[in-house]
């Protein structure tokens, strides 16, 4: 940390997220850092089921006893869940989007704007300090929807294919092969979603960077390749 003048905190999903904040806190605070950007989640929160999301919510306590400004980032589920290879593959081979989320809805939300909002606040930080964003794209949609964009973009009919929660842990824990930190995670967030936890739409991507943030359609455009 030394020499720096503001940090940006990013941890997996993954066991050990609170002991690094405060060690990324301390440390900022012995050398005089004075901005932090926190990467957290939308579902963080002292009551949450998941494991991750409650830590989640504990780190950024710490990051906000550590007296070092920090501005927290909340995202909700990310447009790259579309084209993460494990996902993409399957979408495209079977042409269905088989996730846990029934009828729920969001707004995706794609890392490239991610990234965008996060070198913003670190090279200009005034105004942002002890601020809590969360990070939403530009249309909420649900996952009907979501296949109808994909379809139009990519010249192939693909369909919403709902699937339970127990279906969809069983295929991360033996075809992923996914941690089992992760696996509690995500079938907790599944619920979550179904809940309306995740959903939302606003402008603070634009607002933050003065560009708005990618629209669904844009976004698998830009990422055609993915299912290639």
């Amino acid at each position: 940390m030394e020499g720096i003048r503001s940090a940006y905190f990013l941890h997996p999903i993954a066991p050990g997220i609170i002991g690094a904040a405060a060690y990324f806190a301390q440390a900022a605070k012995q050398a005089g850092v004075s901005a932090i950007v926190n990467m957290s989640q939308i579902s963080a929160r002292r009551e949450s089921a998941s494991h991750a999301a409650q830590d989640h919510w504990v780190s950024e306590r710490v990051f906000d006893w550590s007296g070092v400004p920090t501005t927290h980032l909340r995202p909700t589920f990310f447009a790259d869940w579309l084209i993460y290879p494990h996902f993409a593959k399957e979408i495209w081979t079977k042409k269905k989007i088989e996730f846990p989320f029934g009828d729920g809805h969001h707004a995706p939300i794609a890392t490239d704007d991610q990234g965008r909002v996060i070198a913003q606040i670190l090279a200009n930080p005034k105004g942002h300090e002890s601020k809590t964003y969360t990070l939403h794209g530009p249309v909420e949609m649900n996952h009907t929807e979501i296949a109808g964009v994909m379809s139009d973009v990519l010249g192939a009919k693909i369909e919403y294919a709902p699937t339970s929660i127990d279906v969809f842990k069983d295929k991360m824990e033996n075809l992923y092969k996914f941690p089992p930190f992760l696996v509690q995670h995500l079938v907790e967030v599944a619920q979550n979603y179904r809940e309306g936890i995740f959903s939302g739409v606003n402008d603070n991507v634009e607002k933050i960077t003065g560009m708005p943030a990618l629209s669904v359609s844009a976004f698998i455009e830009k990422y055609r390749s993915a299912f290639a």
